[in-house]
Order: C-alpha cells, then structure tokens, then sequence
C-alpha cells in the first residue's frame, strides 16, 4: 500500500491549496480521484493523479493545460431520463371477464455514461404495475460495455438478447404500441416456452462489431454473439447449459439491414427442475429506416413448452410506416402479423391486421391510435374468433 499527498497546486486566476491524504493499493494507484476546487469558484475535477503526475514541478498556464487534459481524459459521465405511458383500451371480443380500461402501460427510469475512458455502462427500471413475482418495480438493463474498437465490443450485464431486428428496438419507436407475436412469442418478450416474462432479456455476456465502413460512411457488416443463463432477467441460472445466440446483418445501404439470427439454448422449470425444455431458433429478416419504414421477419422454433403442446412453432410479420405530408411528426403504421403455435398446421393459425398513427409534438411526447383486428383459429370452437380492440396510448418522455 502507499500513502501520497498532493500539495499546492497554482492557476494564473488565484492560489489554491490542497492537502489529500489516502491510502491505495500497491497496483491500483490509478483509481484515485480527488476533487479539487479552484478559489475563483471554476470547479474542475482531477481523476487519476498518480504521485509521479503530482510530483512534476509546473507553473502558470503549463500547470493547468495539464489539469484540464486529465480532466477531459478521465472525466466520467452520467444522463438521466424516462419515460411513462398512459392508455386506455376497448375490445368487443365475448366471453371475456372486461372490455377494456384505463392503466399505466410503462413507466421507465433509466441512466447511463462513461464510468472511464471507453467503458459505458446504462440501466433501466420498470417502476409500474403492482408488486409481486416479475412485476412491479424491477430492474430490465443493468450492463457494462468496453466499446475501445468498432469491430469488437464486449457487454456484461442484464440486456437484450441478440435475436431478431424487433426485440431490441424500443417501445416507442415500434410504431404500432405492441410488439408482433414473432417477437413477443419466439423474440421472448412473453416466451411461447412459459418462462417467466423478461421483455426480451436476459444475463449474460455479447460480443459485437461493425466491418468494412463504405464510401458513405456506414459500416457493411454487423455481427453479435452472445451466451446467457436462459432463465430471463432477475432470475439466477438452472442448469449447467448457457444459451448461444448470434446474429450478422448486411447493409448495402445506411438506411437497410438485411440479416439472419440463430439461437440455441435450454430453460429449466423453476417449479420442477427436473424439467428442461429446449429453445432450438432462427430468424430471418429485412429492416428499412428512414423517412419511411419497412419491416419483416420470419421466425422458427423447435422445442415443446413447460406445458407441453407443439414442438414446432412459427412467426412472421410485415410492417409499412408511412409519414403524412404536410404534418409534421404524424405517421401512419400498417402490420399484418401471424403466429402458429404448432407449426404443421393452419388450423390454429393467430392473425392481426393492425393500424396505427403514431403523431410525435417535438421529441418528448407522443400521441398513440392503435387498431387491431383479430382472426384467432387456435380458440374452442364456438368461441369468439374475431375481434376487434381499440387503444389510444399517451407517452410523455423526460
């Protein structure tokens, strides 16, 4: 261990005096940070000063340059914000215990920055709906990720699994106030397999990269890897099998991604640990962003549920967003979406035909109209098959 001090340090605005005294380990004298106050009141923070650093005899405008060049090189960054969604929802489908009504879709915290030099770090909350197993407050992000290199980044932590273009996107810019049933059910926002609800996350650690930068400026190829428990987020790993999921996209384009995804893995029964399903998945799909948007993807999965049922399921979707003329920030989405539980038959094929107006004032609020209409073939027969919901969602972002 070693004791330093730093003592007397001078700006051409004034004298300034300051006495620190710490105790660090032998290999580690670079974690120091020590806040220095300037008698002119300018505050600037001081990170790292090694004794070596301090000990330099400087003056006048060489000593500062020096302080301001550790200042800018270690300094540590933080943003704060969130967001909270308000909706009000109607559905005409019989047989159901409610029609509709008003709650809290999402209310969300989340931080992120630099803790030092290349390595960023963010977490989000879920601060809605009430208490109890896997609602109410919880945490969805908490990550570190070492982004030195474009081609190679590394993340450790809570966060989005690697699989499919739609899982990783937000919220509010999915355009139609839900995800489709490709991602909610085999993405693993709400897992067809029975696992607990984890919003498309999980533990685990994500290499990924971008290649070949064009002659406009855009990377060619994008590649991710990841392994993860396979259990979903806040819960700790059951087995001794870590899920494989990569993924790589091509974009001949800035604004076009075409890509393919693929996912091995195994999740355990928390109830009945004898019982472990298998996740065997790929995926398909074309993503285009910009003043329009155009979105597909096909998804297969093979492996059964906690509950048993089919060992073969399937998803696809397709999405047009379109801006309006002369409105500023209003858009309009279109989404024919199709899951089948059990892949080897159409009879209980689920479709949604949905349509939606999307309309941002400025970038902190938006206003959200969202159709969907129902053909449900999986359902008993004599029950409601098709039906209608209507919701109107609110989102005020901070």
């Amino acid at each position: 261990m070693k004791k330093f001090s730093l003592l007397l340090l001078c700006v051409s605005s004034g004298m300034l005096s300051v006495s620190a005294t710490g105790v660090i380990p032998e290999n580690d004298v670079s974690e120091v940070v020590l806040p220095v106050v300037v008698s002119s009141d300018v505050s600037v923070d001081v990170s790292t000063a090694t004794p070596d650093v301090a000990a330099v005899p400087m003056e006048g405008e060489e000593r500062q340059t020096t302080l301001m060049k550790m200042k800018e090189e270690f300094k540590t960054t933080f943003k704060f914000g969130g967001y909270l969604t308000g909706r009000y929802n109607i559905s005409d489908r019989r047989g159901t215990a409610s029609n509709g009504g008003f709650d809290i879709r999402r209310f969300r915290l989340y931080g992120s920055g630099h803790a030092w030099r290349d390595f960023y770090y963010r977490f989000q909350l879920e601060v809605s709906d009430a208490p109890g197993t896997d609602r109410g407050p919880r945490v969805l992000d908490a990550f570190v990720e070492w982004q030195r290199h474009e081609f190679f980044r590394v993340k450790l932590g809570q966060f989005k699994r690697c699989f499919g273009f739609e899982n990783p996107i937000s919220p509010l810019s999915i355009g139609f106030g839900s995800y489709s049933q490709a991602a909610n059910r085999l993405q693993s926002v709400s897992d067809r397999i029975g696992a607990h609800r984890s919003s498309g996350r999980d533990g685990g650690v994500q290499v990924q990269g971008d290649f070949w930068k064009t002659e406009a400026g855009h990377p060619l190829f994008h590649y991710q890897v990841g392994l993860y428990n396979g259990q979903g987020i806040n819960h700790r790993d059951l087995n001794h099998h870590k899920d494989l999921i990569a993924g790589f996209w091509v974009s001949p384009l800035k604004e076009l991604k075409i890509g393919a995804f693929g996912w091995e893995g195994r999740h355990t029964n928390e109830n009945n640990r004898l019982q472990t399903i298998a996740r065997h998945r790929y995926g398909l799909g074309v993503m285009y962003e910009s003043d329009w948007t155009v979105r597909s993807e096909y998804v297969h999965s093979v492996g059964s549920t906690l509950k048993g049922g089919a060992d073969r399921s399937d998803a696809w979707y397709a999405a047009v967003g379109v801006p309006v003329r002369g409105v500023e920030g209003l858009k309009i989405y279109g989404r024919w979406d199709c899951y089948r539980d059990n892949a080897r038959t159409w009879g209980g094929m689920k479709t949604d035909w949905n349509l939606s107006a999307n309309y941002w004032l400025g970038k902190n609020l938006l206003l959200q109209l969202n159709y969907t209409h129902t053909c449900d073939r999986s359902t008993p027969v004599g029950a409601d098959r098709r039906y209608n919901v209507l919701d109107a969602q609110v989102t005020a972002r901070f």
